[in-house]
């Protein structure tokens, strides 16, 4: 027995007006979206544009409910694919008919006896739909020739097929093969219309009204085949069915009774298919696939709505995730960068290597032995300053390869307390992932090396600097002593005992005061605070090596935004 579609008539033009003029296409800054006037936007070029962000939005971060967010833009993005933007942009295409159900539910038989021939494989053998199969008429191949579903399917080009309908024998939906259960799920977005095959032993089962129910939120319009039914058993079994209709929102759609004939091959007989295919000659019609079409379009328009919603919460909830840890990751960076602070002042650099060579200089007869006499005296030549320069390069040398050690190490510490951070049991939500996903640059102590030789040329400098800033007082005597300290040592030997004073050797500390005074001290602290700048940036580095995986756009706190704005547009065109 059959049932009329019961669907209102919608007006074709609501759908047709807005695809006049060719596709264009929509600024990618947000501000722009809405710029345009509506008037100047189709339709179909909304769901284009719909699509493209949707396809492009990532989930970077495994934060909870992200596999829900991730199949939820999957979904989406087939049914804008797969259904929407072929739908709108060929109104005139034949409706596709997608025959769906469960596995032995008889789709690929029906489909055969709806045809008159064997157009799809049907046999006992499961799963017997390993490729899907479209049949439709021959003067409805141009039409259907942009279709995206072709590309998945087997086409037949039948003459018994009535133009402006095409039948899609799809996969089973509870397959064995994982990948015919996905293609049958992808291919009912496609669907203009669902005919949905169950079987008096089957219509039960729990996951065809999951399906179902999905295809209602959807607004999909639906109709049921109700197969292999003893007569029997018939009232019992139809009234259970539509009660189930009722209870999931589908009281309105069309139920076809097809009778158990009990085991046969072949086609079934014409009168136990006559009324499905009086039904789809019927739908065939301009108008009433129209109807059917229109009908699903709506649908499928208003429950982008909620969908879109939803997916611009869960990219939200990115942007907040990432926010949260960079709150992390900033306090664990100012702990590691006052560990590396406190480390210079404590006089790390100076450890090993420098003070070694320091020792050298100023034993007997080292470069600095006697260069102030017993009596305080600074003494030397400015032959004696060219020579003394030459021999405490090597100090400058040591602090260059001291420093950039230190400010490599201070690096390494940061990237462990930054990781530790990201992965801590309670920890941010999303840590593990960007700790997994972080790659620190390479050039870590190529830039301490820089960083190091930096400083260091920064030593004649700030020595002059800080003795022209010295107070004005006794200046003939402050002048001589600057200028014996030049003479003996020259501007390069002086900064560098300012630079070992900097680095936390006592000895070139009190050298070095005693040699230009106060200006000295001056010299010195100045020197150490621009090392603890420059260990402070080296530790900043880290955290911009991991800020590069949180500067994802789709972690931006207004990636959410461009959805919400694709949907305004949608709501203004429908």
């Amino acid at each position: 027995m059959s049932a009329q579609p019961g669907t209102a008539p919608v007006q074709p033009a609501q759908y047709a007006q807005p695809l006049v003029g060719s596709p264009r296409h929509i600024a990618d800054d947000p501000r722009e979206i809405l710029s345009r006037p509506l008037a100047q936007t189709s339709l179909l070029d909304a769901v284009k544009d719909l699509r493209r962000d949707v396809e492009k939005t990532g989930f970077p971060l495994e934060i909870p409910g992200i596999e829900a967010a991730r199949a939820s833009r999957d979904r989406l993005v087939d049914q804008l694919g797969e259904h929407l933007v072929p739908r709108l942009t060929e109104l005139s295409a034949p409706a596709v008919v997608v025959v769906s159900g469960s596995t032995g539910a008889g789709k690929s038989t029906l489909v055969n006896s709806l045809v008159g021939k064997e157009v799809s494989t049907a046999g006992v053998l499961r799963p017997t739909t390993r490729r899907p199969v479209l049949v439709h008429h021959p003067l409805d191949t141009e039409l259907l020739s942009h279709h995206p579903v072709l590309e998945s399917v087997s086409v037949v080009a039948d003459d018994n097929m009535v133009r402006g309908i095409a039948l899609l024998d799809a996969p089973d939906l509870d397959s064995v093969l994982e990948s015919n259960r996905e293609s049958a799920h992808r291919l009912l977005e496609a669907a203009d219309l669902w005919l949905f095959v169950t079987t008096a032993a089957r219509y039960g089962d729990a996951l065809p009204w999951r399906v179902l129910q999905g295809a209602v939120e959807r607004g999909a319009s639906i109709a049921m085949v109700l197969n292999r039914v003893p007569p029997a058993s018939l009232p019992t079994v139809r009234g259970d069915l539509l009660g189930r209709l009722r209870e999931n929102g589908l009281q309105g759609s069309p139920l076809f009774v097809v009778p158990d004939l009990g085991p046969h091959e072949g086609l079934l007989p014409a009168s136990s298919v006559s009324p499905i295919q009086r039904w789809l000659a019927m739908l065939a019609g301009p108008d009433r696939a129209r109807t059917v079409i229109g009908r699903t379009l709506r649908g499928s328009l208003a429950a982008l709505r909620p969908w879109v919603d939803e997916l611009a919460e869960a990219v939200q909830a990115q942007a907040d995730a990432a926010a949260a840890i960079g709150v992390v990751l900033d306090a664990a960076l100012d702990a590691s960068a006052v560990q590396a602070a406190d480390a210079i002042r404590e006089g790390a650099v100076a450890d090993g290597a420098v003070r070694a060579r320091w020792s050298e200089l100023t034993s007997a007869r080292g470069a600095l032995d006697r260069v102030v006499s017993r009596r305080g005296r600074v003494r030397g030549s400015a032959r004696d300053g060219r020579t003394r320069s030459a021999q405490v390069a090597p100090l400058v040398e040591d602090l260059v390869h001291a420093v950039t050690a230190t400010l490599t190490a201070a690096g390494g510490h940061a990237e462990q307390a930054l990781r530790a951070a990201l992965v801590a049991p309670q920890g941010p939500a999303g840590g593990p992932s960007v700790e997994a996903s972080w790659a620190p640059g390479s050039n870590r102590r190529a830039a301490a090396d820089q960083a190091a030789r930096a400083w260091t040329a920064q030593g004649v400098r700030v020595v002059r600097a800080a003795l022209a800033a010295a107070p004005d007082v006794d200046a003939s005597r402050r002048a001589r002593r600057r200028r014996k300290a030049e003479r003996s040592l020259g501007d390069d030997g002086l900064a560098a005992v300012a630079l070992a004073a900097a680095a936390g050797v006592q000895g070139a500390r009190d050298l070095l005061v005693v040699l230009i005074d106060e200006a000295g001290e001056r010299a010195a602290d100045e020197l150490r605070t621009d090392l603890e700048d420059r260990v402070a940036a080296q530790v900043a580095l880290e955290r911009a090596a991991v800020g590069d995986v949180l500067a994802d756009p789709d972690l931006a706190d207004d990636a959410a935004s461009r959805l919400r704005l694709r949907l305004a547009v949608l709501k203004g065109l429908t």
